[in-house]
């Protein structure tokens, strides 16, 4: 009996454990509910039973487990209890389930509603700046199409009656630039080159506060994008540059000090062994022990450049005709190596005190301070008596524009006339004083911190024809050629040897170097100081009357002789027979070009003759 009963209890244990087993997946694998509301409900619905059913399965276990007291009955009762706590948790849970049913529905529509909002006011805001994008596009295509024509007169005339308007005048300028860069495709019709020049004109010397005159020779000397540039250019300062002396230390040891005295630097360039660029600097870089020591000179580097050209010799005579402040005097000096003679010269009184300072400052000792104006010196020094000379002339300072901005609205023609007239005295006193028989030099350079013509080619092409010199290059292996031909004006092609340095190309001041080569010490014309300003002073208004005057009476003096010389070709005519009067016409050609001395000569004879008539009619 015993073990039938066991084979019984394992016979129900293979039939209940399987039945338990599928409750089990069945509970877990329960059918999902369709609607989406419910699947809150149904989560947690199926998570209590879940709970129930693990508990009744170890109610069953042990059940099974203490399966003697013979418990088929049990079993089933615990199967029947399980079905009826099924229902009653599905009959409950639907309820629950209605009432979040109900209050998800009113979440779900409050949702729905703050979603439809944001997103009509997204819709909203698109809307807004697509409408703002377009507005913007037809004002720029409308402010394009205003560009592009010229102001009118009316306009003009309400723009000088306003304040300026400089985002306008930029704007613009921009745009004649443009038009200009490319006339032929952008141009108005019915408006000429002309018209756009003389705009560009006005608005740039309203915007940049450049004179007439200024703008007016800058327009005609660059092109209309590269005078944008050198505008510009002139709008921002140069940078800082230091010239190590020589003398007294190396460019690789002031660098290493100053590095550690704060001071951010880097060699100038290629073209220059003892040139440093200086970026920032702790401490004041005119101040520094090393500066009041004479280590370093601050100095711009377009004037490494005449004294480069000029490549001074040591045991050599120069002269440096306009010294001050002492920046190339020192340069020179130093590359002398304190030998030879070195004459600093230098016209204005004030000056010469900054300029002995720096000689004493940088260990200078082969020079010589002297205080003449430069067109005396050769009556001082002698012709003919040294080896090169160095003329920074003075002039209109159009290419130091960043450093002193009234140049801008301060010069005129007649005052680049007058420094162009001075430039030619002192070119040709330069010219006279260098030995042409030198051995190792024999060489002038010129050279101006100006960029117009009449300061810089006009003034060499006049050496040229006044003196026996040639150009020679300068040596520098940058910087642009000077012209050849301007407008109407006609140099000597070898000017292209000459060097024009650009703020907008070069990084640095307006320059100009030019490097003359002393043929022989003849004169190719013995024309004097007098001379060349009887050629300065001739758009002078003043002495082209006198020049007119003395031309009126050349003519009356040339009438008289022609009358003299009809009665004696007469008189020959009638004593020898001979109607040919070819001396006659001789004497005309040797004669047409009276001498000064004949003119004056031939005045008082006439004053004589006058005086002569009118006494005998007052007796």
């Amino acid at each position: 009996m015993a073990a039938g009963s066991r084979a019984k209890n394992k016979g129900l244990k293979s039939q209940l454990a399987p039945s338990k087993k599928k409750q089990k997946v069945a509970l877990f694998t329960e059918k999902r509910p369709t609607k989406a509301a419910d699947s809150s409900d149904d989560d947690s619905d199926s998570q209590s039973e879940e709970i129930q059913e693990r508990q009744e399965l170890f109610d069953g276990d042990e059940q099974i487990s203490d399966f003697e007291h013979g418990s088929e009955i049990s079993s089933d009762g615990d199967d029947d209890l399980l079905a009826d706590d099924f229902l009653q948790g599905s009959d409950d849970d639907q309820e629950k389930g209605s009432d979040s049913d109900v209050g998800s529905d009113t979440s779900s529509d409050s949702d729905e509603s703050d979603i439809e909002k944001k997103s009509r006011a997204i819709d909203e805001q698109r809307k807004k700046e697509e409408e703002d994008a377009e507005a913007e596009m037809q004002l720029n295509i409308k402010e394009e199409a205003d560009e592009f024509r010229l102001p009118t007169k009316e306009e003009l005339e309400q723009e000088a009656q306003q304040p300026p308007d400089l985002p306008h005048l930029q704007r613009r300028i921009k745009e004649i630039v443009r038009v200009l860069s490319n006339f032929k495709d952008l141009r108005q019709e019915g408006t000429s080159r002309k018209d756009y020049v003389g705009q560009l004109k006005i608005d740039l010397a309203s915007y940049y506060g450049y004179n007439d005159f200024l703008i007016g020779v800058l327009v005609e000397m660059f092109p209309v994008v590269e005078l944008m540039e050198l505008i510009e250019s002139f709008e921002k300062p140069r940078p800082i540059c230091l010239r190590t002396n020589t003398l007294k230390t190396r460019r690789r040891d002031l660098a290493d000090v100053l590095l550690n005295r704060g001071v951010n630097l880097d060699p100038l360039s290629k073209w220059s062994k003892v040139g440093l660029v200086v970026y920032d600097s702790q401490v004041p870089i005119g101040a520094t022990p090393e500066y009041m020591a004479g280590f370093y000179m601050l100095q711009s580097a377009s004037s490494f450049l005449p004294v480069m050209a000029l490549a001074p010799q040591e045991k050599e005579r120069i002269i440096d005709m306009a010294a001050a402040p002492g920046g190339k005097t020192t340069y020179i000096a130093a590359l002398m190596k304190n030998s030879g003679i070195l004459y600093a010269n230098e016209m204005k009184k004030p000056r010469l005190k900054s300029l002995t300072a720096n000689l004493h400052r940088m260990g200078v000792t082969n020079t010589i301070v002297c205080n003449y104006d430069g067109r005396e010196l050769p009556k001082v020094l002698g012709q003919n008596s040294v080896d090169r000379v160095l003329l920074d002339a003075p002039c209109s300072g159009t290419g130091v524009i960043s450093k002193d901005e009234s140049v801008k609205n301060s010069k005129s023609l007649e005052e680049i006339q007058q420094c162009a007239h001075l430039q030619k005295q002192l070119i040709l006193a330069a010219i006279d004083m260098v030995d042409a028989n030198s051995k190792s030099g024999g060489y002038i350079v010129y050279s101006t911190c100006s960029i117009m013509i009449p300061e810089n080619e006009a003034v060499i092409d006049y050496a040229l024809k006044k003196r026996d010199v040639k150009l020679v290059p300068c040596g520098l292996d940058f910087g642009c050629p000077g012209y050849i031909r301007f407008r109407e004006h006609r140099f000597h092609t070898s000017l292209e040897k000459t060097r024009r340095f650009y703020p907008h190309v070069h990084n640095m001041d307006g320059f100009f170097v030019a490097k003359l080569k002393k043929m022989s010490n003849a004169k190719k014309n013995s024309a004097s100081s007098e001379d060349v300003e009887t050629v300065e002073q001739a758009s002078i208004p003043d002495e082209n009357e006198n020049e007119n005057a003395a031309k009126e009476s050349e003519q009356q003096l040339k009438k008289e002789r022609k009358k003299g010389k009809k009665d004696i070709t007469k008189k020959v005519v009638t004593e020898n027979g001979n109607p040919e009067s070819k001396p006659t016409t001789k004497k005309r050609e040797k004669r047409k070009f009276p001498s000064k001395e004949e003119i004056s000569k031939a005045r008082e004879e006439k004053r004589q003759a006058l005086r002569k008539e009118k006494r005998p009619k007052s007796g």
